[in-house]
């Protein structure tokens, strides 16, 4: 039996310049590699052979690339800057100081560092060990620290100024590894005694917004560029696709490509002429960008298929019971100490053990404080399942969810009794793209493709497509609109 290397390559902030990526990939293909992954990290993963591995790490070490080899030492430094511009969020943090802050970072960290938008939910905020956090300060940052294998999290004293974060993450991780600082009082006191940092008062927690992952897959509009983002069901990505998506970016003057902690690719900055050329590479090798929301909605580990394998098992449970998932994301872990991002954590553990070896797995079903995947508090929903029992028993989760948030939102509605009840009518027939919920009304018209107020559906031209991710008219589907009406 041949042995195998797993060889992580760090991409900080999950940015890299599709130059770079095809360097990378080149010398990959020359070490017999076809596949690559991307992992919850933002970081690229491949598995190599053990007699190609020598040639590969002399090439990766000859164009001067980073790598590790069957380890954890250096975690990449995770961001949501793949969500910027795309999905709206914050008021001043922009693509520009992100890299500013990326450019302090000197060193390889070897704590875990999250850069965050405080008003999104795409990526994790509290899954590292130093979780910086953007305040409603422009250019200073919360820092929630975590102790490395600990569960306990702590708000820094004070906010720190964009140009200080990468000084201030190397002084916490020395004080924290090389000193063994971990108690929160220690670690401040130890990392201000010998430094001084820009800072303000941080008076109050972070606000963090509520949970909603956004569609992030297929093409997408925004403002006079599309962006596009790329799932694959098994997280396998041919090494021939992407050097293709790097030839397009390279030929089109696209400077970053964003691996984001879904394992999916994000590409930003599509000119409305270069659409054809991209549509001919997802062509070429046959890749579907229309997967169903609540598949896209799953976190699993890295360097193992076993999580995806039971992501699936369970999705065909939801797929036949057209069970709701709205408003949640789902974990898989399959390893005692592996870390997955979600508000219902599948947790496998033997039932049944002989040394290292598992005769009989179950599974155990946890969710968080309020179904928030931020919360680093797991609540125990049910125990010791066997896998048949597993999907029913997550439907039976998702369904509790529902309804406790229909409850909550009722209780918000009665807070205001003054306003009369709304009376809901039809007025209108409208057509729904089922892919991402745009409507084409026709009293509106459709004003990006060129479709004048007033145009019936039945006269949209053979050709019209989803204003929004350019689905074809034959998939939008007639459903009826009402508006809220109030008695006067």
């Amino acid at each position: 039996m041949r042995d195998y290397y797993t060889v992580k390559i760090n991409m900080p902030a999950g940015i890299v310049s599709p130059g770079t990526l095809q360097t990378i990939l080149t010398l990959a293909h020359d070490a017999k590699v076809r596949t690559v992954r991307f992992g919850a990290r933002q970081q690229l993963l491949m598995t190599v052979h053990y007699e190609d591995m020598r040639f590969l790490e002399k090439d990766l070490k000859k164009h001067q690339i980073v790598y590790e080899v069957n380890t954890e030492q250096y975690p990449n430094i995770i961001s949501s800057y793949c969500g910027e511009d795309v999905f709206r969020t914050g008021a001043w943090l922009r693509e520009s100081e992100y890299h500013t802050v990326l450019d302090q970072f000197d060193y390889q960290p070897r704590l875990k560092v999250n850069l965050s938008d405080s008003n999104q939910s795409f990526t994790p905020f509290f899954t590292g060990n130093l979780n910086f956090i953007a305040s409603s300060e422009p250019h200073f940052w919360y820092l929630y620290v975590r102790p490395k294998q600990s569960n306990t999290l702590f708000r820094w004293p004070t906010l720190i100024y964009v140009n200080d974060l990468g000084r201030l993450a190397k002084a916490v991780e020395e004080a924290m590894l090389d000193q063994g600082h971990r108690d929160e009082e220690q670690l401040y006191k130890a990392v201000t005694a010998e430094q001084s940092f820009i800072t303000q008062p941080a008076t109050d927690e972070v606000h963090l917004p509520e949970f909603s992952l956004p569609y992030y897959e297929g093409f997408n509009r925004y403002g006079q560029r599309s962006w596009l983002g790329l799932y694959r069901r098994d997280e396998q990505f041919s090494i021939a696709f992407l050097l293709d998506v790097c030839a397009v970016c390279l030929t089109t003057r696209i400077g970053e490509l964003c691996v984001t902690p879904w394992k999916s690719l994000i590409i930003k900055g599509i000119e409305e002429k270069d659409r054809a050329a991209w549509s001919y590479i997802l062509g070429k090798h046959n890749i579907n960008v229309r997967h169903a929301a609540n598949e896209l909605a799953w976190q699993t580990e890295d360097h193992t298929d076993e999580g995806t394998q039971l992501k699936h098992y369970v999705l065909r449970y939801f797929e036949k019971h057209d069970t709701r998932t709205f408003g949640l994301c789902f974990g898989i872990q399959t390893r005692p100490k592996s870390e997955v991002f979600g508000s219902v954590l599948v947790r496998k553990r033997p039932l049944l053990q002989i040394g290292q070896l598992a005769l009989i797995s179950v599974y155990d079903v946890y969710y968080t404080d309020a179904f928030n995947p931020n919360s680093r508090t797991y609540h125990l929903f049910e125990k010791g399942l066997l896998k048949i029992h597993l999907p029913n028993q997550i439907n039976r989760l998702c369904r509790t969810f529902n309804t406790r948030r229909a409850q909550e939102r009722t209780a918000i509605v009665r807070l205001e009794p003054e306003k009369p009840e709304p009376t809901f009518v039809p007025v209108s027939i409208v057509y729904q793209c089922p892919h991402c919920y745009t409507v084409y009304d026709e009293q509106y018209g459709d004003v990006l493709n060129g479709i004048p107020a007033g145009t019936a559906f039945s006269e949209l031209p053979g050709d019209y497509c989803c204003s929004t991710c350019d689905a074809p008219k034959a998939d939008l589907t007639e459903v009826e609109q009402e508006i809220n009406t109030l008695p006067v």
